[in-house]
């Protein structure tokens, strides 16, 4: 039934019209009181545009890096660096800035929080260099790394955790017999 159109009622009428299946006990009393019809919804969703966005796209174009570097941390509280910088050149242009400008101004600020971002990080190494101790995990690591160190535990339990060691001598013992049952 699933490849005929419509609902419930109308598919069973053709049934039953068609010959291709006895009227069933309900049928006339549903076609007394069909069940409700909700409208359907329609096919075209439109797609949700901030006015931001244009120059978020810009921001990655210029900046293609920072799609890996500064990522949409779902459980942080501080905004992309892209949505930071689209906000600047909106609020810029509020204030009378042209377009052009106001771009070049929020680049230019993105370049500099960077720059002092990593001048920060040298400093804060240079000290337990001088002091003989560890140095101090980066403050602004890459997306790429956080993740890699999340993987790591992952790996290194996977060859250390017993269940784990278990697990994957029951699956060798399990292909080894599986191998001889073939010969």
């Amino acid at each position: 039934m699933s490849f005929m159109k419509g609902d419930l009622l109308s598919k069973t009428r053709k049934l039953v019209k068609g010959f291709a299946k006895t009227e069933p006990v309900w049928l006339r009393s549903m076609e007394k009181a069909p069940p409700a019809t909700f409208p359907r919804a329609q096919n075209k969703l439109r797609q949700i545009t901030l006015p931001e966005d244009a120059y978020v796209n810009k921001f990655y174009q210029k900046h293609p890096d920072s799609k890996f570097e500064d990522p949409i941390k779902v459980s942080g509280f501080d905004p992309p660096a892209a949505r930071e910088f689209a906000w600047r050149v909106l609020e810029l242009k509020e204030q009378g800035v042209d377009e052009i400008d106001a771009i070049a101004v929020a680049d230019s600020e993105y370049r500099a929080e960077r720059k002092a971002r990593k001048q920060a990080y040298a400093r804060l190494k240079q000290i337990p260099k001088l002091q003989g101790k560890r140095l101090p995990p980066n403050p602004y690591p890459s997306a790429v790394k956080e993740i890699q160190a999340e993987e790591r535990k992952l790996i290194r339990d996977r060859f250390f955790n017993p269940q784990s060691r278990a697990i994957v001598e029951r699956l060798k013992a399990e292909r080894a017999t599986m191998l001889m049952d073939r010969r």
